[in-house]
């Protein structure tokens, strides 16, 4: 058991550096933070790109992989 703590610790840990990375690359969809440090600055051609659509699926493929490494944490935790 606790060869699985600590790989799930050890993904939660790098997946969650990942995922602040990729949060990080997303455009500014107008107002808020991201204007203040000049994403409002950029034009807009229109509906989002190839890779701007990549980025999202990418995001969300690894925010689930966070949120399971994070239940089953929580599982181990509560049953072992």
């Amino acid at each position: 058991m606790d060869a699985v703590r600590i790989g799930l610790q050890v993904l939660l840990v790098l997946g969650g550096l990942f995922l602040t990375l990729l949060i990080l690359l997303h455009k500014g969809k107008g107002g808020g933070l991201s204007d203040m440090f000049g994403g409002g600055m950029s034009s807009s051609l229109g509906g989002s790109s190839v890779a701007e659509r990549n980025l999202d699926r990418i995001t969300v493929g690894v925010a689930v992989v966070w949120f399971t490494c994070v239940v089953g944490l929580g599982v181990l935790e509560r049953f072992a």
